[in-house]
């Protein structure tokens, strides 16, 4: 198995890969260390960078470096000048940008089989504490998950050490008489994660000594709980949730509104209505918090025909006198996103596309007489739209694809593809047929899960 060990230099980062490389053999591992300068602290980073790079060398493992401006990317926002991102929100897209690359890409003169980070039992802890108190679903409260899976069948990202605390983390790197570096940014209390390490944490600990392993409990709790509760609503959605407006004498119009029969919906437990409710909203990409949920939920039990609620998110809820119907409405933000206009991305090249939601990128081998420069359009599908599906007998309609993907709702209108000499390319949630010369990745912002 070929891993990448994400090495920043710390204690947690450095203990993994000391570990993995005194087992590599045993466990049958090729290890790579990866690093990834942010461009922030200066000689500081510069010495992170430097310590990396020997601890690899007298490991003798093969290590990869890379830079980025995340100060840059955290400001850079073409749509209205203002800064889009928080430092730690721009620093975690980079770096898992960067760990897509070494899954992806040929960084490793082979691609790697998974990238394995060094978060630990006390980041579980405070990740769970910050969610909580930030108003987290069970999805939000199981944490850091010990796998994140990524297209392409490969391992994803791994985290070993997510069971071990830091003080053991230490105490081993203490045993075997290796240094580590001290990043002086995670004692400034400016940064949520750090108050809560430093403060809050410390505070509560004087409570109950085992709260870390409490909290960390609680992750996994709650992270069989909503992967239970996935596959069930995966198995009664379907059932519940209707599509379309109901005709006189039977059966539904399409549309794009979803419905949920009230009589039917009264008749199971509150858990499974807060979920179908969530699941439903999801349809026109929105996420209603706690009390936007428990209206919704009142609406469909006691509420009564004609009334209406609208919601953050562009959600509108309707009680005819049996169904609750969800819909977006005029002049929301999500019927704006039915106008987003085209992104060019370069080729070969990468763009962030925040609109879109996705970070594109084109590779290309072996093509001549490429113009210069060259470009391919990332855009909502239109009319008359054919994608050429791979194993597919010929073009497809793009219409008909998103009919087969049963695609509804908002997402319908904004289903973005990409465009390249004429001929799409690319097309979100499915594989299409490769053009010569061109590999195109499309991920999630801020993520390392491909679409």
């Amino acid at each position: 198995m070929r891993v990448a060990v994400g090495l920043s230099g710390g204690a947690d980062s450095v203990a993994l890969l000391c570990a993995l490389a005194a087992r590599s053999r045993e466990l049958g591992l090729v290890l790579h260390a990866a690093h990834l300068h942010h461009g922030l602290r200066g000689e500081e980073a510069d010495g992170d960078l430097a310590f990396c790079r020997d601890l690899a060398a007298r490991l003798e493992i093969p290590f990869h470096e890379a830079r980025v401006d995340t100060a840059a990317e955290a400001r850079a926002n073409p749509a209205t000048g203002k800064p889009q991102e928080s430092i730690e929100e721009a620093a975690r897209r980079l770096r898992y940008a960067w760990f897509a690359r070494l899954l992806s890409k040929e960084l490793l003169d082979a691609t790697a089989d998974a990238v394995a980070t060094a978060h630990t039992l006390d980041d579980q802890a405070e990740t769970v504490l910050g969610k909580f108190l930030r108003g987290a679903w069970t999805e939000g409260l199981s944490g850091i998950h010990p796998r994140l899976d990524v297209s392409g069948g490969c391992a994803g990202i791994i985290r070993p050490l997510l069971k071990t605390s830091r003080s053991e983390v230490e105490a081993y790197l203490d045993a075997i008489g290796q240094p580590w570096r001290e990043d002086s940014s995670n004692r400034e209390l400016t940064f949520t994660r750090n108050r809560i390490r430093h403060e809050l944490l410390p505070e509560l600990e004087k409570w109950n000594p085992q709260l870390r392993t409490h909290l960390a409990n609680m992750a996994t709790l709650a992270r069989d709980e909503d992967s239970w509760w996935q596959v069930e609503l995966d198995r009664l959605a379907p059932q519940l949730i209707l599509r379309g407006r109901p005709v006189r004498g039977g059966g539904r119009a399409s549309s794009e509104d979803v419905a949920l029969d009230c009589s039917r919906f009264a008749g199971v437990a509150p858990a499974l209505q807060r979920r179908l409710l969530r699941r439903a909203a999801a349809e026109f990409g929105a996420q209603p918090d706690f009390a936007a949920t428990e209206a919704l939920l009142e609406l469909a039990l006691h509420g009564h025909a004609g009334q209406r609620l609208e919601l953050a998110n562009g959600l509108t809820a309707e009680r005819t006198s049996r169904e609750l119907r969800l819909s977006a409405f005029r002049g929301s933000a999500l019927q704006s996103k039915s106008t987003l206009a085209p992104v060019e991305v370069p080729v070969p090249g990468k763009m962030d596309a925040a609109g879109f939601g996705l970070s594109i990128e084109i590779d290309v081998h072996g093509i001549k007489n490429l113009s210069n420069p060259a470009v391919a359009m990332l855009r909502n599908w239109k009319a008359g739209d054919r994608v050429r599906l791979r194993y597919s007998s010929g073009p497809r309609k793009v219409k008909e694809v998103l009919e087969h993907l049963r695609v509804t709702g908002s997402d319908r209108a904004i289903w973005p593809v990409l465009e390249f000499n004429g001929r799409i390319i690319w097309m979100k949630g499915v594989e299409a047929e490769p053009e010569p010369g061109v590999v195109v990745t499309a991920l999630r912002l801020g993520s390392v899960e491909g679409v």
